[in-house]
C-alpha cells in the first residue's frame, strides 16, 4: 500500500514569535505562512506545522528529527547558535553529545523553547 501523500510534522508551541525565531533563524527551516492556527514551515520537501497551544507538556522522547549527512558539523553549527545538546546518563555520548549506536548510526538530542525533544541523526 502506498502512503496517501506527503508527510507533515506537527509540533506544539506556546509562543509563536519565540518558536519562529528558533525554528527559522536558529535551525534554518523556511517560513511559509502563519495561518492563525499554526506557523507553517518547510524543511526540504517536508511541511512542519508549529501548532499554537495554551500549554505544552513535552514528551520525554523525540517528536521531530532530521537526518544529517554531516552530524558533527551540524552539532557544532547549532552549538555556536546557542543550542544545548542533551546528555543522558544511560549511554556514552561523545564531547559533542552524539551517541553512536552499536550499528554505527549516530544520534544527538536537543530541545526547542517549549521543551519538545528534537534530534539529529546520521544513518550509515
Amino acid at each position: 500500500m502506498a502512503a496517501p501523500g506527503s508527510l507533515i510534522g506537527f509540533v506544539p508551541i506556546t509562543d509563536a514569535d519565540r518558536a519562529k525565531a528558533f525554528y527559522v533563524e536558529t535551525l534554518g527551516l523556511e517560513f511559509v505562512q502563519d495561518d492563525g492556527f499554526a506557523l507553517v514551515l518547510k524543511s526540504d520537501d517536508n511541511m512542519v506545522r508549529l501548532v499554537r497551544m495554551p500549554q505544552v507538556t513535552p514528551a520525554t522522547f523525540t517528536i521531530l528529527g532530521w537526518e544529517s549527512a554531516q552530524i558533527e558539523d551540524d552539532v557544532k553549527r547549532l552549538t555556536a547558535a546557542g543550542v544545548s545538546f542533551l546528555r543522558y546518563g544511560f549511554f556514552q555520548q561523545d564531547d559533542l553529545g552524539i551517541w553512536t549506536a552499536p550499528n554505527g548510526n549516530k544520534v544527538c538530542w536537543f530541545t526547542d523553547p517549549d521543551g519538545n525533544v528534537l534530534s539529529l541523526s546520521k544513518h550509515d
